[in-house]
């Protein structure tokens, strides 16, 4: 079983950074994809970034293209979430999480899952950005 612990949420005016964490006891397999997502209440969860444990560059979703860069430190076995220019929309609850079989890391984003339907998830850390 795979955990995933996520730090380095909190409040920042807009145009400010932020930079998120995700420590994992161990990547569910060579070259998974993990990814970080978002949720507002009431809306339903979207995908942030994500990325190969086995290299490569992200991929992203089109509202923070630009302005976030995931990360990772493999020999941390840790992900990363590099936040800039934050804007309100940006406020959500992150959600780390790491597909625990095979699924193409564009997809991830959409399917915020593994094509076998399995996955694992972090406890989230909340984002506020204020204006």
């Amino acid at each position: 079983q795979v955990q995933l612990v996520e730090s380095g949420g909190g409040s920042v005016q807009a145009g400010g950074s932020l930079r998120l964490s995700c420590a994992a006891s161990e990547y569910p397999y060579s070259g998974s994809c993990m990814g970080w997502f978002r949720q507002v209440p009431g809306k339903e969860r979207e995908g942030v970034a994500s990325i190969y444990t086995g290299g490569g560059a992200g991929y992203y979703a089109d509202s923070v293209r630009g302005r976030f860069t995931i990360s990772r430190d493999n020999a941390k076995n840790t992900l990363y979430l590099q936040m800039n220019s934050l804007k309100p929309e940006d406020t959500a609850i992150y959600y780390c999480a790491a597909a625990r079989s095979w699924i193409g890391c564009g997809q991830y984003l959409v399917t915020m899952t593994s094509q076998r339907g399995d996955n694992y998830w972090g406890q989230g850390t909340q984002v506020t950005v204020s204006s």
